[in-house]
């Protein structure tokens, strides 16, 4: 009987403080998701298939042809955008000077990243998130800039979801900077968003999250056949290329090989996606990126910054880098009738749901520690309110060690927890909190001795 009621009054006093979190959908994001259409998108994809080839190194004088038609092309349309957003969204080309590299790039030539940035409405939130797709596309032979290289999937899909959300999201306000991005140089080696990258730590930029989206709109795999629209990967990086000396010891000290603020981002997108898209599961992929291929995502990472790569499930090498013929009956090439719109629409979804509910989050609290100076069977977390001002409330999420996924999560009030699960056989981390479910990136606790 003693036993009983000491139970019920722990696990009373426990629940009083600490209660398991109720998914909170703020109606809003939900909206926005309905406005993204795939005819939409197709058009995009269909109209940047019209300049023939956009390869980085093609024509820049031309209004209906290659790379510099393009580029307008796409500033024009979010100049279109800037109209309806009260003067918050700009739009620029940004133009850079790559040097001969004796590789993909002959001689000194002039590349242009077309961005519109959605200034965020809080002077004391310097956040910036970034999204990107990549303009340009290439045939079998990266250095061919004269045939038709239409890249309707690599990468035009990418950049009608920038574009498409960049329509969407620029008619509402949002306390932290976005940057909407098509960038060039890919197929070369990665220049555009290396140009950027570099320029953003250069000028301090405080970027909490770049998504690359490269090849998010074909469900078909070459080889296999398989065709699935249900799934997209998200790849992210383990060990962080600018590890210190000191993060690297902590990271031996908690084993926490599988928590890097890239894979801590991949699974936020994949609980945020998983809430708000229908019939699209996240599947996270452990590795930067795949076997013999790179990503816009990289030059971030490597610069320091949380990145992470979209791309569809399947891949279908047929119509990727290929110059567009038939042999043995089989149609080669990256052509709109290979894809899947309403596949794209979705991918294009989940990026949304992921920045809106970024872009709205509290900051993340700072100062995440765990308690390990005594012995014990329960885990004390303990952090500082992000910028000392009250919040609505955080998260702490909780998964075995085992697990690739968050399993379990407590809402509470204060910045000080004391859960009843071992610090030894769990990870933790916590996040900040809204009213409306909007929610900060996680962070992982250091050990407080």
């Amino acid at each position: 009987m003693k036993k009983n009621t000491f139970y019920f009054v722990f696990t009373f006093l426990f629940f009083s403080q600490i209660s398991i979190s109720q998914v909170a959908e703020d109606p809003e994001i939900k909206k926005m998701i309905t406005e993204v259409k795939a005819e939409n998108l197709e058009a995009t994809v269909r109209k940047l298939v019209s300049f023939g080839t956009r390869h980085t190194l093609s024509d820049t004088k031309s209004k209906t042809k290659g790379i510099g038609a393009a580029q307008k092309w796409v500033k024009s349309e979010f100049d279109k955008y800037a109209l309806e957003s009260n003067g918050r969204l700009t739009s620029t080309i940004d133009y850079f000077t790559i040097k001969a590299d004796g590789k993909r790039i002959t001689t000194d030539s002039q590349l242009g990243n077309v961005m519109a940035t959605l200034k965020g409405t809080d002077p004391n939130d310097n956040r910036i998130l970034i999204i990107s797709g990549h303009l340009d596309s290439r045939v079998t032979n990266v250095m061919n800039v004269k045939s038709d290289a239409p890249g309707a999937n690599d990468d035009a899909s990418g950049v009608a979801a920038v574009m498409e959300l960049a329509k969407i999201m620029s008619k509402r306000s949002f306390p932290s900077t976005i940057i909407f991005v098509a960038v060039t140089g890919e197929e070369q080696g990665l220049y555009g968003s290396r140009h950027l990258a570099e320029l953003a730590k250069e000028s301090n930029w405080n970027i909490i999250t770049m998504l690359n989206n490269d090849m998010i709109g074909n469900s078909l795999s070459s080889g296999t056949n398989l065709r699935d629209n249900t799934q997209v990967r998200i790849f992210s990086e383990a060990i962080p290329y600018l590890e210190t000396e000191d993060e690297a010891k902590i990271r031996k000290a908690t084993n926490r090989d599988n928590d890097s603020p890239s894979r801590l981002l991949a699974r936020y997108i994949k609980i945020v996606t998983e809430q708000y898209v229908d019939q699209l599961k996240v599947k996270l992929v452990y590795r930067n990126d795949r076997f013999l291929r790179s990503g816009d995502h990289t030059p971030f990472s490597q610069n320091g910054f949380t990145a992470v790569r979209f791309c569809e499930m399947n891949e279908n090498f047929e119509h990727q880098h290929q110059d567009l013929r038939t042999e043995n009956n089989i149609k080669f090439g990256d052509l709109p009738e290979f894809m899947d719109f309403d596949y794209l629409r979705k991918n294009t979804c989940a990026n949304l749901a992921t920045l809106a509910n970024l872009a709205w989050s509290p900051k993340a609290p700072v100062n995440v520690g765990i308690e390990v100076k005594n012995l014990s069977n329960s885990s004390t977390l303990i952090w500082n309110a992000p910028d000392e001002k009250v919040q609505y409330g955080y998260q702490i999420l909780m998964r075995e060690t085992s697990s690739p996924n968050w399993e379990k999560t407590f809402f509470v009030k204060d910045t000080k927890a004391e859960i009843p699960y071992s610090k030894d056989n769990y990870f933790f981390a916590v996040q900040t909190v809204d009213d409306l479910g909007h929610t900060s990136l996680p962070v992982f606790p250091i050990p407080i001795r």
